[in-house]
């Protein structure tokens, strides 16, 4: 029997809509079907765009194999941020259009130029890259309790939710990417700590793997993109009344409160 992938696509919609988890797609798919994943994943981009949603650019997510083993999955996986995804650093969000939130520390890059070509070293990167900063990602599985296989979070568009940046934005030249330190707090407790190695040994690293992908895919990333590179460290539970701070050295913080 053929997999309707338009409708398991509906069903993801709907569950983000409501805020009411389904069971794992991946029972209908197969754990490993990255290309039915990707594929449903991708319709519904086009949907959204086609209901004036604006995309502004990609998270990366499963970058750290402290998040890797706490899902178990061993790849990364992408997935499009839109418009109204970001908060103000500092700024309030309702609960109710969440289902099981949680939170994570990264690095945040800008484009400066769209990247047209595959990308093979880190200051070829660097070249394409305006400023860098520090990020919440508020990221949401629309798969009940979490039960997720590489293909439910990929065709649950990597389980992206929502995300804030700092308000402070360097030049990524005068970074230590590799050996930043970054804490997570939840209500003023460290919850999560880690450094850049975390994140596929380099946040540059995951932004180059991104790019190559997208290329291979007939896209690309765009002048003015924002990536979120993803976890430096394992991400744990937010939960309304809750607020939630990053500190990355020589990048400043982020914060925001779910009501």
């Amino acid at each position: 029997m053929e997999i309707d992938l338009f409708k398991i696509a509906h069903r993801l919609r709907q569950a983000l809509e409501t805020a009411k988890a389904i069971d794992p797609i991946s029972n209908e798919i197969g754990a490993s079907n990255v290309h039915a994943a990707y594929t449903i994943q991708n319709i519904n981009n086009q949907i959204r765009l086609s209901e004036g949603q604006v995309c502004i650019g990609h998270k990366i997510g499963l970058t750290s194999k402290s998040v890797q083993k706490q899902i178990g999955i061993d790849q990364p996986d992408y997935g499009r941020l839109y418009s109204y995804m970001q908060i103000e650093s500092g700024g309030h969000f309702p609960s109710t259009k969440l289902i099981q939130p949680k939170v994570e520390g990264e690095v945040a890059f800008v484009l400066a130029k769209d990247i047209d070509e595959p990308i093979h070293t880190h200051q070829s990167l660097l070249e394409n890259i305006e400023t860098i900063c520090a990020s919440i990602e508020l990221v949401d599985s629309r798969i009940e309790n979490w039960n997720i296989k590489i293909s439910d979070t990929i065709a649950d568009n990597a389980s992206a939710a929502y995300f804030t940046l700092s308000e402070n934005k360097i030049n990524p030249n005068e970074f230590d990417f590799k050996d930043c330190e970054m804490e997570l707090k939840i209500n003023e407790e460290v919850v999560s700590t880690g450094t850049g190695k975390a994140c596929m040994d380099n946040p540059i690293n995951a932004v180059i793997w991104l790019a190559n992908k997208l290329i291979q895919s007939g896209d690309k990333l765009k002048k003015g993109d924002i990536v979120l590179s993803g976890a430096l460290g394992k991400f744990v539970d937010i939960n309304k009344g809750d607020h939630a701070q990053v500190n990355i050295s020589g990048l400043g913080s982020a914060s925001l409160y779910i009501d």
